[in-house]
């Protein structure tokens, strides 16, 4: 709801799949080439030449499809869809309209309150992707770069089921972390491999008829498609409330005036004449070849974080956190596997393995440096702070000794024999009797000073746990 009006949302997601070569032709797709140096024959329109189906679209998109519990065609079929622009050479767009490859799924997000919402999409269906125009470094002029004509992609179409910007961003954000998780779409934004356009109208509360609805294309950035349904939602209750009507329109969002703007007037289906591909036949899937793709399919990242809390006995919250990144997820499961400790290891690459890919995305972590620190550290032989020290210098050294040696050798190991720590605590007791004083006398946080103490005559290699047992009993 946003005041008198109530907020419809629907998302168009665009996720490129991870292909080697592009949908119908044997051009790469690998990003960052020299412009103009991926584009073949095929991508460029050429007369004469003729597309040829890439198999491992269709089953990249067959796998969406039944991850999301979608009903997978065993018939689809491309069309043309007819369009003028300088970065479309053929003059017309191969993408899939009345029998799309994937439809009627749906999704369940987590919403900002812990409640969850299903979200149903209408149709996932496979198209190439357009050339790229560059205006940054041509003044007056346009520039056109058609490494990216042909590029397959999955369109992934939502039904209008979100009320509010957070929805939506909590929706984008499941999609983008599921075909991670299914290896079809590396998901970077930056490189244009996700991204999505938002359908934004407003209504009465308890009216049913949709309010016409403006579509904001090209959204790359959680943060972005968050800021431009915002500004939308302000820019249309300001038509709508000083009595005028909202166009439909296509519009774009400009993040250094933080506001969308009109592009051009919203076309319709029969704008674009729509009619099958004559070059392509239909793609025909039986029940074999659906269940052989069925096989394949990896646990989903809402399942892993299920199991997580039922049998390592994590916290939601930190299964969340470390489910998002696939790489992150699989590098905890093998810790948990060799640690069996699967607590203090969730804790461990919490703290510190994320700390450390926060600053360097790259660094290539030596997971038997994180597996003896998590071992030392949980089991008393270290501190914790002694652990975080020794992952900071050895964390991605390749070639780091042994961390128990490590420990041995730079005298690190934490004092925990009951008895040594009972001298040193009663010997600090007894030369802070003031402290003591105050604390019996209900200043709880003198216990602070006290354990500072027993620290410091130990030389830092207590057992701070055990320091606070043994502090709080003789003190009671």
């Amino acid at each position: 709801m946003s005041g008198n009006w109530e907020v419809v949302i629907g998302l168009e997601i665009h996720a490129q799949l991870a292909t080697k070569s592009k949908i119908f032709s044997g051009a790469a797709t690998a990003y960052g080439a020299e412009p103009n140096t991926q584009a073949c024959l095929v991508d460029l329109g050429y007369p004469g030449v003729l597309p040829v189906l890439n198999a491992e679209a269709v089953r990249m998109a067959v796998t969406f499809g039944l991850a999301v519990g979608a009903a997978v065609a065993p018939r689809s079929v491309f069309a043309r869809k007819n369009y003028f622009y300088p970065d479309l050479p053929k003059g017309y767009q191969i993408s899939q309209y009345e029998l799309p490859i994937v439809h009627d799924g749906a999704l369940t997000i987590t919403l900002d309150d812990g409640a969850q919402k299903s979200v149903r999409i209408i149709r996932a269906h496979l198209e190439e992707d357009a050339g790229k125009s560059l205006h940054e470094n041509f003044a007056g002029m346009t520039g056109i770069d058609l490494n990216r004509a042909g590029t397959p992609l999955v369109e992934i179409v939502s039904a209008p089921d979100l009320r509010s910007a957070k929805e939506a961003v909590a929706y984008m954000k499941a999609i983008h972390e599921l075909v991670r998780y299914l290896g079809i779409c590396d998901g970077n934004m930056q490189e244009g491999s996700f991204r999505c356009d938002a359908n934004v109208s407003l209504r009465r509360p308890g009216a049913e008829k949709l309010g016409t609805r403006t579509e904001t294309k090209n959204l790359n950035s959680f943060r972005f498609l968050e800021r431009a349904i915002l500004f939308e939602i302000g820019r249309q209750a300001d038509v709508l409330e000083s009595g005028g009507q909202v166009v439909q329109e296509t519009r774009l969002y400009d993040p250094d005036r933080d506001e969308t703007r009109a592009m051009r007037s919203k076309e319709e289906a029969n704008d674009y004449r729509y009619f099958p591909d004559p070059d392509l036949l239909p793609v025909e899937l039986d029940a074999a070849y659906i269940e052989a793709v069925r096989a394949t399919l990896p646990e989903l990242p809402v399942a892993k974080r299920a199991r997580w809390v039922r049998d390592f006995g994590l916290k939601a919250e930190d299964a969340e956190v470390l489910s998002q990144e696939p790489a992150v997820a699989a590098l905890y499961e093998r810790l948990a596997a060799t640690t069996g400790r699967p607590g203090p290891a969730a804790n461990f690459v919490r703290m510190e393995v994320l700390a450390l890919l926060n600053r360097t995305p790259d660094a290539v972590i030596n997971e038997t440096v994180v597996a003896d620190l998590v071992r030392l550290s949980a089991d008393g032989a270290i501190s914790r702070a002694s652990a975080k020290t020794l992952f900071e210098e050895f964390g991605t050294d390749a070639g780091a000794p042994a961390m128990g040696a490590v420990v041995d050798q730079r005298g690190l190991k934490q004092i925990s024999d009951t008895g040594a720590l009972e001298r040193i605590v009663d010997d600090v007791l007894a030369a802070n009797p003031d402290q003591v004083a105050q604390y019996r006398a209900g200043k709880a946080k003198v216990m602070g000073f006290l354990v500072g103490q027993v620290m410091k005559a130990s030389a830092g290699k207590a057992n701070a746990a055990q320091v606070n047992e043994l502090l709080a009993k003789k003190l009671a």
